[in-house]
This record gives structure tokens, sequence and C-alpha cells, in this order.
């Protein structure tokens, strides 16, 4: 996709937080599991996707208002923009 159209919340992210343990934070504190893991472009926060039990990262983003992921899994190199709707590769 032209960067001409993405959205403000993907062309405003130039530098990718990752976290720094392959964990869903909310998941180890309530003894849960996860399938694939997600970071906040605001905050860094690292959690579960949707594919996951309990959904951590989007319950994060309706309670939190941050618009933008980036998927934590080895080798995917992509962003999300909950509120648009668009995904960006970098």
């Amino acid at each position: 996709m032209a960067e001409e159209n993405l959205c403000e919340h993907l062309t405003a992210i130039t530098e990718v937080k990752i976290g720094d343990e392959y964990v869903c934070e909310e998941c180890v504190k309530q003894n849960g599991t996860w399938l694939h893991l997600r970071t906040c472009q605001t905050c860094g926060v690292t959690l579960c996707c949707d594919s996951s039990p309990q959904k951590h990262m989007t319950k994060h983003r309706f309670r939190s208002g941050h618009p933008v992921m980036a998927s934590a899994e080895p080798g995917e190199r992509w962003l999300w923009c909950y509120e648009h709707e668009m995904m960006r590769e970098y």
C-alpha cells in the first residue's frame, strides 16, 4: 500500500516497538495461554491477539484508545490501525 493511502496513525509510526519478552503480560498474570502476540505502539505493552482465548490486545485498544499495534511474532513485520482498519508492512 502506498504511503499516501495510509492513515495518519500508521504514517506517524517511525520506530516500531516490540516487547522484550515473548509473553502476553495479562495472560501471565491470569495463568492463561496465548497464540500470537501484539505490541501496542503507544505504550509498548505486549498482549495476545484475537485468535487467543482472552483477546487482550483488542481489550487494551478499547480501554485505552491506543490506535496501532504491531505483530510481535518472529518474522512478521506489520502494523495494524484499529481505528481505520488498515495494515502497513515495515
